[in-house]
């Protein structure tokens, strides 16, 4: 039994493309600073004021990564 499958790009065409690419980098972009920023501030903090946040020094990446992308 032999079928046929074909794809369509529903009517896109390459510069759309394109701008789609670019919003993704331009939003991947922005996460990313947004978890640099994070982590970069929760790493200046000391021992003493991430214990008053009740937060763990080995918690720091994982809070950045839940700020910038969610769970």
């Amino acid at each position: 039994m032999a079928y046929v499958n074909t794809a369509r790009t529903g009517g896109i065409t390459l510069s759309q493309r394109f701008a789609a690419l670019r919003e993704n980098f331009v939003a991947a972009r922005a996460q990313r600073k947004i978890y640099t920023t994070t982590l970069n501030e929760l790493e200046m903090l000391s021992n003493r004021d991430l214990a008053d946040l009740g937060i763990a020094r080995s918690m720091i990446k994982s809070i950045a990564m839940e700020a910038a992308y969610g769970k």
